[in-house]
């Protein structure tokens, strides 16, 4: 198995760290999965594309970390249900709520089990279509 690097903004290379200090800015800090993709400028700006894209509508934050965790657990993405998990919770949402959608359920709160509802069944379609 190849390890890659974890860079940081200051050993990242030039075209990354702009990606890099956006992450930064994002989150507080540079999660190790960003920092090993900061060595394809390509690929973290890809990542920060898409993160730009799921932050740019009309949900909330509380609201995109619920989509977030849900499709985390329906692909089981360890590392992005814990990280989810902990932006949910910081976003707001309720530790009842996020454990819900880890055990697999829908949380009590109306709003967020129609969005986890929707987010398992645009998930499990993509899934079959893809097969």
């Amino acid at each position: 198995m190849t390890n890659f690097p974890i860079h940081s903004i200051e050993t990242a290379p030039g075209a990354s760290r702009p990606a890099l200090e956006a992450l930064n800015a994002a989150f507080g800090f540079i999660p190790n999965i960003a920092g090993a993709m900061a060595t394809s400028p390509v690929l973290i700006g890809s990542l920060t594309d898409l993160f730009g894209r799921v932050h740019g509508g009309s949900f909330n934050e509380a609201e995109i970390q619920i989509l977030l965790l849900t499709n985390a657990v329906t692909n089981n993405a360890e590392w992005a249900v814990a990280f989810h998990s902990y932006l949910a919770i910081a976003q707001g949402v309720g530790v009842e709520a996020v454990t819900s959608i880890r055990d697999g359920a829908l949380p009590k709160d109306a709003r967020y089990a129609a969005l986890s509802k929707l987010t398992l069944r645009l998930s499990r379609s993509a899934v079959v279509s893809a097969s």
